[in-house]
């Protein structure tokens, strides 16, 4: 099979639904979810515009076909902010799960979900179990 970009090639989108393009030949008003984050801005509820296809050997979708949704980023609009109570209640949540509840201790990462303790209480108590 040819390796040819024009085989994704549909603006008009009548083999595949909607307006489709191959890697890097997308219009330029034209951004991925990840380039609209990183200008700050969201796609706001508007419906995809057109994807971008392209053929990937490590992926394992049907026929190797990767897809990229695009949004209109004149259509986009700016990211919302938390607030501060939002901000507080998230960091709050995020220390929780720093907190040991055996020692009781900051451990200074997120503690293992399947330990449900820090690394030195697991350690401890997997030393005492072999002991006995």
């Amino acid at each position: 099979m040819a390796r040819s970009p024009a085989r994704f090639f549909d603006p008009a989108g009548a083999r595949y639904g909607i307006p489709t393009w191959p890697w890097r030949m997308a219009p330029p008003h034209l951004r991925t979810r990840r380039q609209l984050a990183a200008e700050g801005l969201r796609p706001g509820g508007q419906d995809i515009a057109g994807q971008v296809l392209w053929r990937s050997r490590r992926y394992a979708a049907p026929g190797g076909v990767r897809a990229a949704y695009l949004y209109d980023v004149r259509l986009a609009l700016p990211k919302r902010t938390p607030t501060a109570s939002q901000r507080a209640a998230l960091a709050k949540a995020l220390a929780a799960r720093r907190y040991c509840p055996v020692c009781g201790h900051d451990a200074g990462y997120v503690l293992p979900r399947r330990l449900g303790t820090c690394l030195d209480c697991a350690d401890l108590a997997g030393a005492e179990a072999a002991a006995a």
